[in-house]
């Protein structure tokens, strides 16, 4: 466990590990399996303890690689659709597809905001986005917004955890990816429900019983 711990230590220190941030965030904008909330919540634990990497500057990284992935997704949704790859043609990304084709249609800016905290979620809305013609610069704004949330969040669960576990960061790192990921499930989760209510237009014309 020490010697994990010193390697986690060791790596966190290391110039090249924001360019493997960005690399991550920036790849998971369009390829789900790539683990950015890991990387980010990983690290930012790490640095409540051991002040590396920068705080700030990890946030400020991660920022970057999210908006800029969110965006190469919606250029790719754009050019070849989304049923080009194998990954994109299996049942979950096709229903996830259809539902961001529906919800983008009734509240594009609560959901491109919201989807960027779940990871599948997120692809199937930025790529849906851009097969639609969702207004660019209308999407760059948002995208701007939600990459900014999304990696102070990442962070500042990974501080929160990470101060708690001083002498011990592989067990910080790994309670406060736990947490990340416990609360992504629970956005997705409500995001389900909300979306299988009906508009509230449509429940107030309903008929009392």
């Amino acid at each position: 466990m020490q010697a994990i711990n010193d390697f986690i230590l060791a790596a966190a220190g290391q110039p090249w590990v924001l360019f493997l941030v960005l690399a991550c965030c920036i790849i998971d904008g369009f390829f789900p399996p790539i683990p950015s909330e890991s990387v980010v919540v990983g690290l930012s634990a790490v640095a409540a303890t051991a002040d590396v990497p920068n705080p700030w500057l990890l946030m400020l990284v991660a920022a970057l690689g999210a908006f800029s992935g969110d965006n190469i997704a919606y250029l790719i949704g754009r050019r070849v659709g989304t049923k080009r790859w194998a990954w994109m043609r299996g049942p979950r990304m096709q229903s996830a597809f259809r539902w961001a084709g529906r919800e983008l249609r009734k509240r594009p800016a609560s959901l491109i905001l919201v989807a960027r905290f779940v990871p599948i979620g997120r692809v199937a809305v930025n790529l849906t986005a851009g097969v639609t013609h969702y207004p660019h610069l209308r999407f760059l704004g948002l995208t701007v917004l939600s990459a900014s949330l999304w990696a102070g969040y990442s962070v500042g669960i990974g501080l929160f955890f990470g101060q708690w576990f001083e002498d011990n960061h592989f067990l910080g790192a790994a309670i406060a990816i736990v947490c990340a990921v416990a609360l992504g499930v629970v956005v997705d989760l409500v995001v389900n429900r909300i979306r299988r209510r009906p508009p509230i237009v449509e429940r107030m014309k309903e008929p009392e019983a």
